[in-house]
């Protein structure tokens, strides 16, 4: 009796749920490019110049090019390992700080074309491409604004020869889904035999405007990565750690890359202007580069999915740097750790609880905006409360007693980011218990909390900026918690 009236229930608020316009779009909203890059979620970065050959993080762009002779590169072993690894695409130091370029460009020596890679044929961006191609896998490029190589850094004639290089890498190598800028700029380096310290304002040297133009014509679907945008920023430190409380938003007009706002970028502006969301850039080993003193200290497993949980779980994408070593291959100690972090993973999300489920909530917008939308598998329903309706909850009935210790939850971004606050209860023995505390959103939040055994999961959003919009939750039971 008692299932058919929770039935009946169900029935009532599903059939009852008035005919309704969908939510208007609050604030900034990301663009068809931004929304591609949020779904990748995790992929490569590959750190590799003349540096794994002098056992440097930072060269000083007095390199000789025969120093880089990598004896058994094979960009197949990286692409094949980031498929493997669950990875989605790659992103290459084309050119760090020292200036050495990783393809034969037209306006520099300092280049692999002058190396005794591939008798100075070689072209590894050529190469990257032809295996990510093979393996299905994005490719970006990362090319430094520094350059410690070039005689004519820190002059106006610079910009136009930064320029070119980034015209080669946009026009040669394919689609490219994400270029990034470093924030490194000025100091001393070599500069063509002069050996100087050489600096310059950050804030206007640069010209990024008009440098944004050049990806913007011959990469329209690239994002562009840097402390500021203009369309991913920095989260604010290389450590692996996203913020809790995330906003994908951010006032970038007064910001620069290397300017000094690390503070700001971890949480980004609750009231920002635009969509610029956070990537957590980090080392699977100490530094950058390949060292081989640091093959003992590459990071575990169990290391690397706390990671996941603090950067895609924090609403932020994961860039995870696996540096070749001297034959130009991926170490077997990283390969390793990299293929048993994606068995964690796997292990960690495959029993998922609340697909299907029987969902209730507070307030109905529509039809088309019914609660069970949140567990539909989806991602282009969603449920919506009343304008007016700022605060609200759902239940999930789990249709019985039912350990669970992880929660998924995502907001329908295509409308805005809107949560300011939520908590997550859980029905135990008759008893609401709160388990998690939150604040943000956005794409995606993953929390853990201690196992309970629950017959209920209910999920508050107890203040937001405008009317709740959420396309999925999942829950699971994480072996081994």
């Amino acid at each position: 009796m008692r299932k058919l009236v929770c039935l009946a229930a169900s029935l009532f608020l599903l059939f009852s749920c008035k005919e309704a316009t969908p939510p208007q779009p609050y604030g900034a909203v990301p663009s068809e490019r931004q929304l591609a890059w949020h779904q990748l979620e995790y992929y490569m970065f590959v750190h590799f110049t003349v540096n794994t050959f002098t056992d440097k993080e930072w060269g000083y762009g007095d390199e000789k090019e025969t120093i880089f002779n990598p004896t058994a590169l094979d960009c197949r072993q990286w692409a094949k390992t980031a498929k493997d690894a669950g990875m989605k695409g790659i992103i290459i130091t084309a050119k760090h700080h020292d200036g050495f370029c990783l393809w034969p460009s037209q306006y520099t020596e300092h280049s692999v074309k002058n190396s005794p890679f591939r008798d100075g044929k070689g072209d590894i961006l050529k190469e990257l491409r032809a295996a990510c191609d093979e393996y299905g896998l994005k490719m970006g490029v990362y090319l430094s604004p520094w350059d410690r190589n070039s005689s004519v850094y820190a002059t106006p004639e610079y910009l136009t020869y930064y320029r070119k290089q980034l015209n080669e890498l946009l026009t040669q190598y394919g689609d490219i889904f994400e270029v990034w800028f470093d924030g490194a700029n000025g100091g001393d380096g070599y500069y063509g035999g002069k050996r100087e310290t050489r600096k310059i304002d950050n804030k206007t040297y640069y010209d990024w405007p008009n440098t944004h133009k050049i990806v913007r014509k011959l990469q329209s679907e690239a994002v562009m990565f840097s402390d500021a945008g203009p369309d991913i920023r920095w989260v604010g430190n290389e450590s692996g750690m996203g913020s809790l409380t995330n906003w994908c938003l951010l006032n970038r007009d007064q910001m620069y890359p290397g300017g000094d706002f690390a503070k700001i970028l971890g949480e980004g502006h609750e009231d920002g202007s635009y969509w610029v969301p956070a990537e957590v850039d980090v080392s699977i080993r100490p530094g950058w580069f390949y060292h081989q003193t640091q093959d003992s200290l590459v990071r575990t497993p169990e290391n690397l999915m706390d990671l996941y949980y603090s950067s895609v779980g924090r609403n932020s994408n994961l860039l995870l740097n696996i540096p070749p070593d001297r034959r130009g291959l991926l170490n077997e100690r990283d390969v390793e750790s990299l293929l048993a972090f994606r068995e964690l993973r796997e292990k960690e999300f495959s029993a998922e609880l609340a697909k299907g489920k029987k969902v209730t909530a507070s307030d109905c917008r529509g039809k088309a905006f019914h609660s069970s939308n949140i567990n539909d598998g989806n991602p282009e329903t969603y449920w919506a409360t009343d304008d007016d309706e700022l605060t609200a909850d759902f239940v999930i009935d789990l249709g019985g007693a039912t350990e669970v210790n992880r929660i998924l939850i995502q907001e329908y971004i295509k409308l805005g980011q809107r949560i300011q606050e939520f908590s997550v209860e859980a029905l135990v023995d008759g008893e609401w218990q709160k388990v998690v505390d939150g604040t943000t959103i956005g794409y995606k939040v993953i929390r853990k909390f201690p196992v309970v055994t629950a017959s209920k999961i209910r999920v508050n959003f107890l203040k937001s900026k405008a009317c709740p919009v959420i396309s999925n939750v999942e829950l699971f039971r994480a072996p081994g918690a």
